[in-house]
């Protein structure tokens, strides 16, 4: 079992080190508090303690005895988690200052640090921060960056605690001794993701069921990896992962430009998206009435394939693609790899509610012109690990 000590800081994400410290503990991993004053009017000790069976280091004095509390605790730890990290806490951290418990026992450790910042978003784009942070990674520390998000504050950008899963994720990687490589630094990727809406008229369309989860989770996995991250987006309701590269459109016309500017000095293409196959070919400007303009029926045209015409263009670049599908998914997928041109495709069966659109969870197989290897049911971040693993070894290949 790994020891985490979690140094919880002033702010409102104070409470979600509660669901942190679940996830850990779910994962199996011992977890220990530390809270500094500030955090402390947002969130009890008593909570913690609940929580971990273990006392609150709040105070360098009189904890249980033991006369030098934060040495004991640095010395205790697997790992020193931050969550939520302050502005002030990470200044402290980077200048070195040691005034309070939990500043005083980060001085101390010398196991790996994860942190997890949360604050305004002008405060986390001030160049001090910015400077603290390139610092502190300089040292090895890692960190699970902030959100863009509405704040607490009622300001809108980045500055919004990560998800909770995420944090857990992270931590867990680090104490397994296998942090996400940076195997795609220098790369460019681009990632489309979500539906697509083809106007029937200024106020109906013609959809699907994506959300855009896989498409966003592999996005957040390149990044992490040191990808530059162009990310195409249909309609959807999920923040952009922090570094990406956002575009967003509504229709697979747009879509498909998008996707081509994007290509243009890409190293590859994952197509998550789920493009609509056909388009009304005449849209209403105006909302269609059907006292006296009946739609008894919609004459359709195909859209262009997004996934084939990148294919096509692609040159010693890498292409994969996904097939969504109910039934013969296998061979399904084997037909839609030598249809499209591409190298991989990623298949799933959506009829499954471990695996349809919008779970967290997703059960794929990935078909290439070598094989077919099947995964078991994973969690969506281990999913999009699991792709750009993929995605990576065929850059590998190809380089």
């Amino acid at each position: 079992m790994s020891r985490v000590a979690l140094f919880v800081t002033g702010g409102v994400a104070a409470y979600k080190a509660c669901e942190v410290l679940r996830g850990l503990q779910r994962a199996g991993h011992e977890v220990r508090v530390a809270m500094t004053d500030d955090a402390q009017r947002f969130v009890g000790t008593t909570t913690f303690e609940a929580l971990t069976h273990s006392p609150v280091l709040s105070s360098l004095y009189g904890l249980d005895g033991d006369p030098i509390p934060h040495i004991s605790l640095s010395e205790w730890a697997s790992l020193a988690l931050v969550c939520p990290a302050t502005g002030n806490v990470m200044a402290k951290m980077a200048a070195g200052i040691a005034d309070d418990a939990v500043s005083t026992t980060l001085l101390a450790c010398d196991c790996p640090t994860l942190v997890a910042p949360a604050m305004n978003v002008r405060m986390w784009l001030h160049p001090a921060t910015q400077a603290n942070v390139t610092t502190l990674a300089g040292r090895g520390v890692s960190f699970v960056m902030p959100d863009s998000g509405l704040l607490a504050c009622g300001d809108a950008g980045q500055g919004k605690l990560a998800d909770v899963g995420r944090i857990v994720e992270e931590a867990c990687a680090l104490l397994s001794g296998s942090p996400r490589p940076r195997d795609l630094a220098g790369r460019t990727l681009l990632v489309n993701a979500g539906p697509t809406h083809e106007a029937i008229d200024p106020v109906r369309f013609i959809a699907n069921a994506s959300t855009g989860k896989m498409g966003y989770a592999i996005a957040a996995e390149a990044i992490a990896r040191g990808a530059v991250v162009r990310l195409v987006s249909g309609p959807v309701s999920l923040d952009a992962p922090t570094g990406a590269e956002l575009v967003r459109v509504v229709s697979a016309a747009d879509m498909l430009d998008a996707c081509l500017a994007a290509f243009d000095g890409a190293d590859a293409a994952v197509c998550t998206a789920a493009v609509a196959d056909y388009t009304p070919r005449h849209a209403s400007r105006h909302k269609l009435k059907k006292s006296v303009e009946r739609l008894d029926a919609i004459e359709l045209v195909e859209t262009t394939d997004i996934l084939a015409t990148l294919s096509a263009r692609k040159g010693d670049r890498v292409v994969v693609g996904f097939a969504a599908e109910t039934d013969d998914v296998i061979p399904y997928a084997r037909a839609k790899l030598a249809r499209k041109g591409c190298d991989l495709i990623v298949a799933n069966d959506v009829s499954r509610p471990d695996s349809t659109f919008g779970a967290d969870t997703s059960r794929v197989a990935f078909v290439s012109a070598g094989g077919v290897e099947e995964l078991g049911t994973l969690p969506l971040p281990q999913v999009a690990r699991e792709v750009v693993d993929r995605v990576a070894m065929l850059l590998g290949g190809s380089s």
